[in-house]
């Protein structure tokens, strides 16, 4: 196929650079390492103009910028380098004999590579047969006595000079010893005994028909994560459901673009993503694995009904991470789990309730995502209800956590915490209809008026005695003239007259039931306009509604709560479909929203989803 005029191409050197470096971090010896280091190639940078690649103490590798090489070159010389970073080759003591050291370290590292048939060496590198079957430090000790020969002198990858650069302090080793998106700092030296852990783990699953190449597939790969995933399937009944209708990713490019310390999990997609590099082991994994599986159980993510999203994600962390420790599932992570005894029994609500009044403190605390993100992922696309896959999110994990309760419960696996059972039964319970959580806030704020009797206003006369005057049951007027409220309507372009009308009519209906002698409406767009008061029977029929702009609510609200006409007590209804800036709000309110959307801003009052 013809190459599209104008797309970039790069140069044969570089391509067979980039495809060099695709081999040594697909290979599962070197991946760890790998991510860890640092790649430089670019002009000016610390290669000798005849060698390859030196590598830096620091963990900073710079290759040569034009050298022409096959792809098993780059691979060979990128392994050597990360080789003398792994079997920690910089040891200060011998700096006094840095050249002797360092040739005997190419020796043993080109020997490692040449048994392990990875790559393939330079040209200028000594043949196979010449390299000698000793330790660097038996190596060091001849060469220094007897000097270096000349056929041993050249398996570096940096020509005639040293290709280990020594850092020049021992704090600018400390400074570069970090790990960048990853959950803990480990050792070069423990990256490459994980690093050959899994190597030996994929050969075993190569020769067993389970992978077809070293490092290829997942189909036999059972790491720590998915060792706890499939512990949950086998072992645990309450999140064994859950745990089979969830799939652990562990992509390091997708943890890194999704700045992924650890773990963190996307309901809507049924995924859980774990950072490989975060060095758990399968206990801590099972802890991760159930911190994420009752997120995504007991629908945080729906519960969160415009809340800030990060500090609702902290405040169900420290409910979970309670549970689990009392449960005994896993082990603790060093990192990204959030404890606190003194709330222990509090729900999570409830525990959003006490942290925002402290966000300075709580907005530092890092989830297992990391520091100041949380672990509970948006939905990006559809969800997959929507592609014809059976019942609904909610259904499906509601049903999950009721069966795997019973079936925890039947079998005798143990305790379980009474808030956890609480929460679990009351996803069971289907959800209060809007229009009763409505009424409550109605009954709530709209007592039944008194009624007194009074002659001022007699009663009909009875016919048997027209002559005797009667009194007649009356409201005092007192009382109903604060017996009103306010609805402040959004009439931008984006609210539907499906939401208008729903709201319209149940606020009218609730409104006649209790006597409400007139509501104070309010359009609201981009500016505010005072439809004055209206009879509810009038909010019932048609409505003119003014403005179709943008959305700033605020000013709707200010000329309410300013009016000198209307009770200073008096409620407020908001009717908005969530496209709508921060709002403030000084006295009682509540707020009609569709049942998806997702208010810009944290309110007071109760939220009444439309369904």
């Amino acid at each position: 196929m013809a190459r599209k005029r104008g797309a970039a191409r790069l140069d044969p050197a570089t391509e067979a650079y980039f495809a060099g470096m695709r081999k040594v971090e697909d290979h599962p010896l070197f991946q760890p390492m790998a991510h860890r280091a640092r790649f430089r190639r670019h002009e000016g940078n610390g290669c000798p103009p005849d060698g390859w690649a030196v590598v830096h103490e620091t963990g900073t590798i710079h290759f040569h910028p034009t050298r022409r090489a096959t792809p098993d070159e780059w691979a060979y010389v990128a392994a050597h380098a990360l080789l003398h970073l792994g079997f920690e080759h910089f040891r200060p003591e011998r700096l006094p004999h840095w050249r002797e050291w360092t040739a005997a370290c190419d020796c043993f590292v080109a020997r490692f590579l040449a048994d392990l048939k990875f790559g393939r060496a330079p040209e200028e590198s000594a043949a196979r047969a010449a390299l000698p079957a000793r330790t660097e430090a038996e190596l060091f000790a001849a060469f220094v006595e007897r000097g270096i020969p000349p056929e041993l002198a050249r398996f570096g990858t940096a020509g005639a000079a040293a290709d280990m650069v020594p850092a020049r302090t021992a704090a600018e080793v400390r400074d570069a010893a970090w790990a960048p998106w990853g959950s803990r700092n480990e050792s070069w030296a423990e990256m490459l005994a994980r690093g050959l852990s899994e190597a030996v783990r994929s050969a075993v699953s190569v020769a067993a028909g389970r992978e077809s190449a070293l490092g290829s597939g997942e189909g036999g790969k059972l790491t720590p994560a998915r060792a706890a995933r499939e512990w949950f399937i086998h072992s645990y009944p309450l999140l064994g459901a859950l745990a089979a209708s969830f799939r652990v990713i562990e992509d390091p490019e997708l943890c890194r673009r999704l700045d992924i310390s650890i773990a963190a999990v996307d309901d809507s997609a049924q995924e859980i993503y774990y950072n490989p590099f975060a060095g758990l082991g399968e206990e801590e994994c099972r802890f991760v694995m159930a911190h994420e599986l009752l997120h995504a159980g007991l629908r945080h993510q729906a519960r969160r009904q415009g809340r800030d999203p990060y500090l609702w994600n902290v405040a169900c962390d420290y409910v979970v991470n309670q549970w689990l420790v009392e449960m005994g599932i896993g082990e603790l992570p060093k990192v990204g789990v959030l404890l606190d005894p003194e709330l222990k029994g509090l729900s999570a609500e409830a525990v959003y309730d006490r942290i925002v009044t402290d966000l300075r403190r709580y907005r530092k605390l890092a989830t297992l995502r990391g520091v100041g993100a949380g672990d509970m992922l948006e939905g990006g696309g559809p969800g997959w209800w929507e592609r014809g896959e059976g019942v609904t999110l909610d259904e499906l994990y509601r049903a999950a956590l009721s069966q795997g309760l019973h079936y925890h419960q039947d079998g005798r696996r143990g305790f379980l915490p009474a808030g956890l059972v609480e929460e679990i039964r009351a996803l069971h319970m289907p959800p209060i209809p809007w229009e009763v959580e409505l009424a409550r806030w109605f009954d709530e704020r709209f007592a039944p008026a008194e009624r007194y009797r009074t002659f001022a206003r007699p009663s009909r006369r009875q016919a048997s005695t027209p002559n005797i005057p009667r009194p007649r049951w009356a409201v005092r007027a007192e009382s109903m003239a604060e017996r009103t409220f306010g609805v402040v309507l959004d009439t931008s372009g984006s609210m539907g007259s499906e939401l208008l009308a729903k709201a319209l009519g149940t606020i009218a209906s609730y409104a006649i039931a209790r006597e409400v002698p007139a509501v104070r409406v309010v359009f609201c767009d981009a500016a505010a306009h005072d439809a004055g008061y209206m009879a509810p029977e009038e909010i019932a029929g048609r409505v003119r509604v003014r403005g179709r702009g943008g959305t700033v609510l605020q000013p709707g609200v200010d000329l309410l709560e300013t009016a000198e006409d209307f009770p200073p007590t008096g409620p407020i209804l908001l009717i908005t479909d969530g496209w709508c800036d921060r709002v403030r709000i000084r006295r009682d309110h509540g707020i009609l929203v569709p049942g998806s959307a997702k208010l810009p801003f944290v309110p007071r009052g109760p939220v009444f989803r439309l369904r």
